[in-house]
C-alpha cells in the first residue's frame, strides 16, 4: 500500500503494518519520516532495534536470519535495513521477496533507500516493496523552487514562528532548496526572534558572517546611483562566497517594487500612496532612496529590468547562456543609472 507523507502519521496512531519501506533523495524528508516509524515503533513496544547497511558486501542471509530469530531481551523488534545503492542485486532482491511474502512475527522491518524509478518499480522486489500486501510505501517526493516558500512558512508556524514574506523569500534564497539547511536556520531563528516574529532583520542576524549580507548595502548603493561603489560590493560578495541566487533575489525584489511604483505614477497614483501600497509598503526611511532611482527611468524600463533580472534566474538554473556574474554586473550598473554597460550576457 502507498503512503504520502501527509498520510504516514495519521496512519502511524493505529496499528503498525510489518514492513514500511521510506523510499527518496531528499536527506531531511526521509530522515523525519523515517523518525516518525521509529517513535510509533517504541510506543508500541518495539524496544529492540537493529541495523543493516546493505552495502556491495552485504550478507542478505543476515537479514532473513535476524527475522526468523527469537529475540532474547524483548517481545517485538525493529529492523532497520538502509539501501544506500538503491540496488540489492540478485541475491538481495531474492531476500527481499522472501521477507516481503513471509515477514517475521513481533517485528517492524524499516527499510530506507533513494528513489524507485518506474523500472525498479517494475521489477518483483520493487514490486514487493511497493505493492505489497504487508508493506507501506512511503515516496518522499522534493520540494521545489516553487513550493520553498510555502513549505518555509509551515515549517516556521511548526516551530512556533510567525514570518513576514521578505523574511520567508530571503530564507528560501539562501538556501537553495537545501531543506536541511532550511530547517537549521528555523531552528536558529527560535533563538533569535522577538515575540516569535520573524522579520526580515531577524534573518539577517541569524547569519554567523553578518558580511554576507553587505547584499543590502549592495542594493542600496545601486538605487542610490553608486555605480562604482555597487560593482566593488558585487564582487567583494563574490569573494566571499555569497551565492548569485541571494544577491539576484535582494536586487529583483527592489525591481519588482520599482516596477509597480512606477507604473501607478504613471496612472496618475500619488507617490506616496504608491509607496503605502506596495507589498511590503515602502519604509519612510528608504523613500529617499527610492524616489532617486524612480526618477532614473520611466515605468516600461524598469519592467524591462525586471526581464532581464528574469533572465539571469534561467542563468542560474542553467535554463540560459552566460555568466550569471557578469550579467548581475550589468543589472547593478543599469538600475544604478548606467547607460554605456556591457551587452546582456
Amino acid at each position: 500500500m502507498k503512503l504520502t507523507p501527509a498520510q504516514l502519521n495519521k496512519h502511524l496512531q493505529g496499528s503498525l503494518a510489518p514492513i514500511y519501506v521510506i523510499s527518496g533523495d531528499d536527506p531531511l524528508l526521509c530522515q523525519e519520516a523515517a523518525d516518525a516509524v521509529r517513535s510509533a515503533a517504541r510506543a508500541q513496544g518495539f524496544d529492540e532495534r537493529q541495523v543493516f547497511s546493505a552495502d556491495a558486501n552485504f550478507d542478505w542471509g543476515t537479514l532473513l536470519q535476524a527475522g526468523a530469530s527469537l529475540s532474547l531481551f524483548a517481545q517485538r523488534r525493529l529492523l532497520e535495513l538502509r539501501l544506500p545503492s538503491g540496488k540489492p542485486g540478485d541475491k538481495g532482491a531474492a531476500a527481499l521477496i522472501e521477507y516481503c511474502n513471509r515477514p517475521a512475527e513481533d517485528t517492524l522491518l524499516l527499510i530506507s533507500l533513494p528513489k524507485l524509478d518506474g523500472s525498479a518499480q517494475k521489477t518483483k522486489w520493487g514490486k514487493a516493496l511497493v505493492d505489497g500486501q504487508q508493506t507501506q510505501f512511503v515516496q518522499i517526493w522534493p520540494v521545489d523552487a516553487n513550493q520553498l516558500p510555502q513549505w518555509i512558512r509551515q515549517r516556521l508556524s511548526q516551530a512556533g514562528l510567525a514570518a513576514q514574506q521578505d523574511a520567508v523569500e530571503l530564507i528560501a534564497a539562501r538556501v537553495e532548496g537545501n531543506l536541511l539547511a532550511a530547517a537549521q536556520e528555523i531552528e536558529k531563528l527560535k533563538l533569535l526572534a522577538e515575540n516569535n516574529q520573524v522579520t526580515l532583520e531577524t534573518v539577517q542576524s541569524a547569519v554567523a558572517d553578518s558580511a554576507r549580507f553587505d547584499v543590502f548595502g549592495l542594493v542600496d548603493a545601486v538605487l542610490n546611483g553608486e555605480a562604482a561603489h555597487a560593482l566593488r560590493m558585487l564582487e567583494g560578495l563574490r569573494g566571499e562566497g555569497v551565492e548569485p541566487p541571494v544577491i539576484l533575489w535582494a536586487l529583483a525584489r527592489e525591481l519588482r517594487t520599482l516596477a509597480n511604483i512606477a507604473l501607478q505614477y504613471s496612472q496618475g497614483t500619488p507617490l506616496d500612496k504608491a509607496f503605502s501600497s506596495a507589498k511590503p509598503p515602502v519604509w519612510d526611511k528608504r523613500k529617499p532612496l527610492m524616489s532617486k532611482a524612480l526618477q532614473r527611468h520611466s515605468a516600461k524600463r524598469w519592467g524591462e529590468l525586471l526581464q532581464d533580472a528574469q533572465h539571469i534566474d534561467a542563468q542560474i538554473k542553467g535554463q540560459a547562456q552566460g555568466s550569471v556574474w557578469i550579467s548581475l554586473s550589468r543589472l547593478s550598473l543599469l538600475m544604478a543609472g548606467q547607460r554605456n554597460v556591457l551587452p546582456a550576457q
